[in-house]
């Protein structure tokens, strides 16, 4: 049986413009995922499966049922701290695991076996560009400084990012990404600061919002 162990991604630290050489991508890229067959309980929480909402599972539903909450808009098969990242506006990320005892490594009974990214079915969608939420900064998105060299986000209205576990529940935001480039040294002469945001243009030029 499969079963799903909510870990909602929120708010990452995020470099400031402390920071040495360019901003560098945060995951490494595994292997591509198996291709699978689609469709509502093929496998647990695939992508365009809907899961509903709990206070500590998600279970997989029908998208056309009324429990239907969320959707999944990609699936990887490995740690999320080291698989591919999840689109742009994604709102919350799920992790899966197995419950397979035979095979724990810390006693448990789960085996870790992906994660999914999830996209709410209706508003508010935390994930998007200024939304002060989901599991990626990225352009249009608002920061706020939250120590030496570090930067978290924050919705642009400075109202809370929604349902993400580590949003900032309405911390004013102090500077907005206004743009991704390769290098630090591509970014506008207005920048003030840089924001790590990983992929293929992980800088992310910040001015005053």
């Amino acid at each position: 049986m499969l079963v799903a162990a909510v870990a909602l991604a929120g708010c990452r630290q995020l470099s400031g413009a402390d920071g040495d050489g360019d901003g560098d991508a945060r995951r490494t890229t595994p292997a591509p995922v198996p291709t699978r067959a689609s469709g509502y309980g093929v496998v647990f929480l695939g992508t365009d499966e809907c899961s509903s909402f709990g206070r500590e599972s998600f279970t997989e539903v029908p998208c056309t049922g009324e429990r239907a909450a969320a959707r999944v808009i990609a699936r990887h098969d490995d740690r999320a701290g080291a698989g591919r990242p999840c689109p742009a506006t994604t709102d919350f990320v799920l992790h899966i695991s197995e419950r397979r005892p035979s095979a724990d490594e810390d006693g448990d009974g789960a085996v870790p076996q992906g994660y999914a990214c999830m996209r709410n079915l209706e508003p508010p969608h935390p994930g998007d560009p200024g939304g002060g939420g989901g599991p990626r900064t990225i352009v249009g998105d608002c920061v706020y400084s939250a120590g030496a060299a570090e930067v978290r986000e924050t919705s642009c209205d400075g109202t809370s990012g929604g349902t993400n576990e580590g949003t900032s529940g309405g911390r004013a935001p102090e500077y907005k990404v206004t743009e991704a480039v390769e290098r630090r040294s591509d970014c506008p002469a207005s920048t003030e600061l840089y924001v790590q945001l990983g992929g293929p243009e992980p800088v992310g030029c910040a001015r005053p919002s």
